[in-house]
Formats: C-alpha cells, sequence, structure tokens
C-alpha cells in the first residue's frame, strides 16, 4: 500500500535519477571496454566468429603468403596480449562502477537513509572517493593504452597491414578507448552531483525528523 508507493517515489527523486544516469554510463564503459579488448587481435579468429571484417576484406590474411601470413598472426597475438590486461583492468572497474549505484539505488528504495540518515554521509564520501579516484584511473587507462600503440610490436604490425593495402590499424586510439575516456570524466562528474545530493537530502531528512509528529 502507501509504504509501496513510498517506495517507487524514490525512484523519481533527484538522487534516484543521478544514480541511474551513473548506471548507464558504467554499462556504457563496460561495453566500450569490452569493444577494445575484442579488436585487438585484428584479423585474428574473425572467421570463427563470422565477422564483417572478414567479409568486407575477403578473409582473414587473405593478401599474405607464407613467413608474412605468419607473421602478421605473431604480431595480432602480441599486440592482443599488451592491449588484455588494461581492457580487463577497465572492464572490471566498469563492472564495479555499475554495481555500486545499483546498491544505492536498491538501498535508496528500502528507505535506509530514512531509518539511518548517517548512511547519506557514507555515501557523500564514497561518492567522493569515486569521482577523485576515476582521474587517475583514466590517465593510467590512456596512458598504458598510448604506451601500447607506441610499442614497436604496434608499429611493425602498422606498416605490415598497410603494406598489403589494408587499412583501420594504425597506432592510435580509436573511438571505442576515446568514449570509454570520455564516459569516465562524465561519470566522474555524476558522482560528484551524486555526493551533493546526498548532502541536501541529508539535512532534509534532518529537518524532517525534529519536526513533531501530526
Amino acid at each position: 500500500g502507501s509504504l509501496e508507493r513510498r517506495r517507487c517515489l524514490y525512484l523519481q527523486t533527484g538522487r534516484a535519477c543521478c544514480q541511474m544516469v551513473e548506471v548507464l554510463l558504467a554499462a556504457l564503459v563496460l561495453v566500450c571496454s569490452s569493444v577494445s579488448c575484442g579488436s585487438a587481435g585484428g584479423y585474428t579468429g574473425l572467421p570463427a566468429l563470422g565477422g564483417i571484417y572478414y567479409y568486407q576484406y575477403g578473409g582473414a590474411y587473405s593478401g599474405f603468403s607464407g613467413a608474412d601470413g605468419e607473421r602478421a598472426q605473431q604480431l595480432d597475438q602480441r599486440f592482443s596480449l599488451l592491449k588484455l590486461p588494461i581492457a580487463r583492468a577497465a572492464m572490471a572497474v566498469g563492472g564495479c562502477l555499475l554495481v555500486f549505484p545499483c546498491v544505492l539505488i536498491l538501498v535508496g528504495v528500502l528507505r535506509v537513509p530514512w531509518h539511518f540518515p548517517a548512511w547519506l554521509l557514507i555515501e557523500c564520501t564514497l561518492c567522493i572517493v569515486i569521482a577523485v579516484g576515476t582521474v587517475p584511473a583514466l590517465y593510467y587507462f590512456l596512458h598504458s593504452l598510448l604506451s601500447v600503440y607506441n610499442s614497436s610490436v604496434c608499429r611493425e604490425r602498422e606498416q605490415l597491414y598497410q603494406s598489403k593495402g589494408y587499412q583501420g590499424f594504425w597506432c592510435s586510439l580509436h573511438g571505442a578507448e576515446i568514449a570509454a575516456g570520455l564516459l569516465g570524466c562524465m561519470a566522474a562528474m555524476a558522482y560528484l552531483l551524486s555526493a551533493g545530493l546526498a548532502v541536501r537530502d541529508y539535512r532534509t531528512v534532518q529537518k524532517q525528523k525534529q519536526k513533531p509528529l501530526q
């Protein structure tokens, strides 16, 4: 009855909307990170997947023969291994950022902040820590990727594919990785906003609890 209605009303508050935006941003970061991880191997494994790139280029390593084909495959594998830890770390962070606001939404729906107002101060502190921690995490993510793209493996791989007329194997950040960085910045701002809303709601709850019962 009235309890269920009050729980649903939480989803209409500014704090809940901010948390839902955080869920969306975290899901997009997770997707972009998985794309970065999945695209690291060039043509390797594409025939098994039936991917569009396989058909677009007429078959995996179709322009290579003999030693060049083996070298291209080796470079793909080495390049993939260089990017894999970075992509996995980004996916792990994205997964954590996806779970955390979901927990906050559940806590809000269960009206825990009303019964335990100090939780809002804890929530504010956690949001600030996440927002501040996102900055060095993004720096590490982009710096590590640029280190991989500046490696001799990537340069040799790029030259080998270009010698066969293939495009799209440049040693630079691609769209999904740039999008992950931008989404991370947006998530940091969303968490700062969420921290401010938590402080505001804490003051509101305290004032309401001080009023005499009607």
